[in-house]
């Protein structure tokens, strides 16, 4: 395993000082089409990288039609699983792209999304453990999208499931978990306490306030999170420079919800 390349690739990703880390994830096009903000992805990632994320997120069109030779530089992970909204059960993510081909596409780390609790929960779990390990050989960062997805899944955002598939990413090697923000300082806590890497929170559907979105931001590290990985909160928001601004000074500065209200 290289130390010094993955170590090298974290701090691209991630925060230096804090080490928490903003990212925008703009993989809804493989689910979704072309929504907007992710209609010119090149203009959107302008727009993310002037904000101050510290990196974007998506599968291989990003950097194959969102790549700049301008414009500030921003960190990339590359997202290796998918389904489409079309799909029979778009809870079943598959592996599509491998570590290897990120490598090439010059990434700074890769992603992979696993439902626990869905039907096909296993086999989700044996493509985590597998690029788990071509990751720890090539000395490349994973972060594991984990959300409670399932028939005995009665609340996606519920701590006692959270925590489990949380603390499950960490169980399989990954460096970064991306999972659903609880509803309180208290109970996020539960899920960052036990899990023993950095837990970045969702923003999930477009929140109904702005002041809901930093509130959550604000509770989350708090509670210890990692920061964010908020989509379309942030690139379909009237002005995604000024919205980033702001979510980035509450996870990098400690600034209050006020205060980050005050720069939008």
């Amino acid at each position: 395993m290289s130390y010094t390349g993955k170590a090298v690739r974290l701090e691209r990703i991630m925060n230096r000082r804090t080490w928490r880390t903003v990212i925008v994830p703009m993989d809804h096009g493989m689910s979704l089409g072309p929504i907007k903000g992710l209609v010119n992805m090149t203009e959107t990632v302008d727009k993310i990288a002037e904000g101050g994320a510290n990196a974007v997120l998506g599968h291989i069109g990003l950097p194959l039609h969102g790549h700049r030779r301008h414009g500030k530089d921003i960190g990339l992970i590359m997202h290796l699983s998918a389904s489409t909204s079309l799909s029979p059960d778009p809870n079943d993510k598959v592996l599509v792209t491998p570590v290897e081909e990120a490598l090439k596409m010059g990434a700074d780390a890769v992603s992979v999304h696993i439902n626990v609790g869905a039907e096909t929960e296993g086999e989700m779990l044996r493509s985590l453990g597998t690029t788990a390990t071509k990751c720890r050989e090539w000395g490349m960062p994973l972060l594991a999208m984990m959300y409670p997805r399932g028939r005995k899944i009665d609340s996606e955002t519920s701590a006692q499931y959270v925590k489990i598939a949380a603390r499950a990413a960490a169980e399989m090697g990954v460096d970064i978990v991306k999972t659903n923000y609880t509803g309180s300082v208290e109970s996020f806590r539960e899920v960052t306490k036990g899990c023993p890497v950095p837990v970045v929170v969702a923003g999930g559907p477009r929140m109904e306030t702005t002041k809901e979105l930093m509130e959550t931001v604000h509770d989350s590290v708090e509670a210890g999170g990692g920061g964010v990985a908020m989509g379309r909160n942030v690139f379909q928001a009237e002005d995604p420079v000024k919205m980033l601004r702001a979510i980035s000074g509450i996870v990098h500065q400690g600034w209050s919800v006020e205060e980050a209200l005050k720069e939008l």
